[in-house]
């Protein structure tokens, strides 16, 4: 159950930056899981508290919690100030570098796993260079091909793409992980075969990959093999960026 919220002030002017965090458990936090929700391009409209992208965070932050249960992992979604990226603005981006240092603030230095949707996931991996991101997750990521790509040597990456996904390019995605590992960033990259962008088809498989995944992320369990090997493949190697999910959920690992 999420206790409450917590926030920051931002600039002069600005709305309320808030996060809907768990209460941390007793004892010291071993980690923490951001999930960033889906959204549009343009638009300064405040997002409903639990419109349609926060609600499909929902499952995917039960299958976290299930995933990393006993081991002091705390997950909070980032509350965006509007409900568009906004050109140079890159609102969801300021939201999460604010959410991230509020974070900190509260439980200290712990590694955080950013998990996003769509412009969520492409938010996530502009975030990642923040110094308590360890580990992103990037779901059907929006990944326009003038996105920088820094050298993250301490950020794995993790990319889940429908190939059938008609609002976010697969081949984007796939372009972007191939950049990101010529630049330094161990990057893995799982297609799901007929699947959907709002991950509603085959919604197991998304929820079970992506928690084994984060819970790999955060040393609170293995990670998968195909994706253990893949985030230690070389900068040239095309090995690993299109690691196939089955069609149907069925447990790791997936076909290499």
């Amino acid at each position: 159950m999420t206790a409450g919220e917590t926030g920051t002030a931002g600039e002069a002017g600005e709305e309320y930056r808030r996060l809907a965090l768990d209460a941390p458990p007793p004892g010291p936090v071993r980690g923490a899981v951001l999930l960033l929700p889906g959204g549009r391009a343009d638009g300064h409209s405040r997002p409903a508290r639990f419109g349609p992208t926060v609600l499909r965070m929902l499952p995917f932050r039960s299958a976290i919690r299930s995933a990393t249960a006993g081991h002091a992992v705390v997950t909070g979604i980032v509350r965006y100030r509007h409900r568009g990226w906004n050109g140079r603005h890159e609102d969801p981006v300021r939201d999460t570098e604010a959410a991230l240092d509020r974070l900190a603030g509260r439980l200290g230095p712990v590694p955080v796993v950013l998990v996003g949707h769509s412009m969520g996931g492409r938010a996530a991996l502009r975030a990642a260079g923040h110094p308590a991101v360890t580990g992103v997750v990037a779901l059907a990521p929006w990944c326009p091909p003038q996105d920088p790509v820094p050298a993250l040597p301490d950020v794995r990456t993790v990319i889940v793409h429908a190939e059938r996904d008609r609002v976010t390019d697969p081949a984007a995605s796939a372009a972007l992980a191939a950049r990101a590992r010529r630049a330094g960033t161990p990057v893995c990259r799982l297609v799901l075969a007929g699947g959907d962008h709002a991950m509603l088809r085959q919604a197991g498989t998304w929820h079970r990959t992506t928690a084994a995944v984060t819970a790999g992320l955060l040393g609170t369990a293995p990670l998968p093999p195909p994706v253990a090997h893949a985030l230690t493949e070389g900068p040239d190697s095309p090995s690993g960026l299109a690691i196939a999910l089955p069609r149907r959920a069925t447990p790791w690992p997936p076909r290499a």
